[in-house]
């Protein structure tokens, strides 16, 4: 699935005169063969269970792809601050294991840059990290 916008480079990559690839993105549309909303939230569902990533991450990412601003904001919306919270503890969870012979600072260290680039913010890590142990 795609955006509008990358199905728009790809046309524009192959040099498909703008008015043509206009006609043909609007008549993809209508069809709807191109949904933009529908993207972003299938992409948000994918990326929150798959990769887990912060709601920063997901809508830069999306704005990267070209969706509107208004259609991310929807698409993040159902993304509370406690479902966030969760992913986070999982996440802590789960890297733990594998950081349990390192000494606590190394630990510590590598589990903030770890949730750091996946986009949650250090306060919210420390305060995981400091529940779990």
């Amino acid at each position: 699935m795609k955006t509008r916008h990358q199905l728009a480079q790809v046309l524009e990559k192959r040099e498909i005169p703008s008015e043509i690839s206009l006609r043909v993105l609007d008549r993809f549309q209508e069809a709807q063969l191109i949904d933009d909303a529908a993207f972003a939230r299938a992409f948000v569902n994918s990326r929150m269970s798959a990769g887990g990533k912060s709601k920063r991450i997901l809508a830069r990412e999306l704005s990267q792809k070209g969706v509107a601003p208004d259609l991310i904001e929807q698409a993040l919306e159902p993304v509370s601050s406690e479902i966030e919270l969760e992913l986070v503890r999982d996440l802590v969870k789960k890297r733990a294991a594998r950081l349990q012979g390192l000494d606590p600072q190394t630990r510590q260290r590598r589990m903030l840059g770890f949730l750091a680039r996946r986009g949650f913010s250090t306060s919210l890590a420390l305060s995981v990290m400091r529940e779990i142990e």
